[in-house]
């Protein structure tokens, strides 16, 4: 446990000083919903009997969640097999399998920040107060969570070099960022849009998590659930059926 600890403070000393992690965990949660409050906070979003400040913080929570999900896990899991490093921990005493816990657990601990400060500013700054159930909010908070990390393994397994990652991890992360209702609120997008949006799985997280948030029942509320378990077990499955250490 020792061991494991020492190598999780490493990482985790190594995440704090990354700027992208600063930026797109940190920073860019906060400095949206402040732009978002200050301009239209108080205004109805869409048809969907929120305004736009309950829609973006039941969103932006999940922005943190995205982004250790699909820029922080497999790009340190794959630049760790490209150099070797997880090679190297192969061969010593030290086993690999503590390097990948703790950049897993690192990149939740991000999620975890990313959500208390957008939760923060919007109670303090904007004052906010949650309708729903917190319990219930965390709950699908968590849900979420575990499955986008799921398809992060799962991406970070099958990727062998940096080049590819990059490619996977674009391909996955912006139309998650963009289309899911993460940075620009789901209610607003076409009709078609929306359709093409309700595919991606974040779009369903983010679903529950708004009707936590505002204390009602989302349509297919059973679905988005078993939804979300399955691809966090089918992913989970494939990550650890194709995962290499070289």
């Amino acid at each position: 446990m020792k061991r494991f600890l020492k190598v999780y403070g490493i990482e985790q000393k190594l995440f704090f000083r990354s700027a992208d992690v600063f930026v797109f965990n940190l920073c860019m949660p906060v400095a949206t919903l402040v732009l978002i409050a200050m301009i239209a906070g108080g205004k109805a979003a869409g048809d969907s009997g929120m305004t736009y400040l309950q829609s973006a913080f039941a969103s932006l929570v999940a922005v943190g969640i995205c982004c250790s999900a699909f820029m922080s896990i497999p790009i340190v899991i794959v630049d760790y097999r490209d150099k070797k490093i997880l090679k190297h921990f192969y061969c010593s005493p030290c086993s690999p399998i503590w390097i990948l816990g703790a950049d897993t657990i690192c990149s939740a601990v991000m999620a975890v920040v990313s959500a208390l400060l957008v939760s923060i500013v919007s109670v303090l700054c904007f004052g906010y107060r949650m309708q729903g159930n917190v319990l219930a909010f965390i709950g699908a908070w968590l849900l979420t969570l575990v499955s986008m990390f799921s398809i992060g393994l799962m991406i970070a397994s099958l990727c062998r070099t940096v080049k590819v990652m990059n490619a996977v991890t674009s391909a996955v992360y912006f139309p998650m960022l963009f289309l899911s209702g993460a940075t620009i609120p789901y209610e607003l997008f076409p009709k078609g849009l929306q359709n093409v949006a309700a595919v991606l799985p974040l779009t369903q997280g983010i679903k529950l998590m708004k009707a936590a948030s505002m204390g009602i029942c989302p349509d297919a509320v059973g679905y988005k659930i078993i939804l979300l378990v399955l691809i966090t077990l089918i992913c989970s499955i494939i990550s650890v059926k194709a995962f290499r250490w070289e």
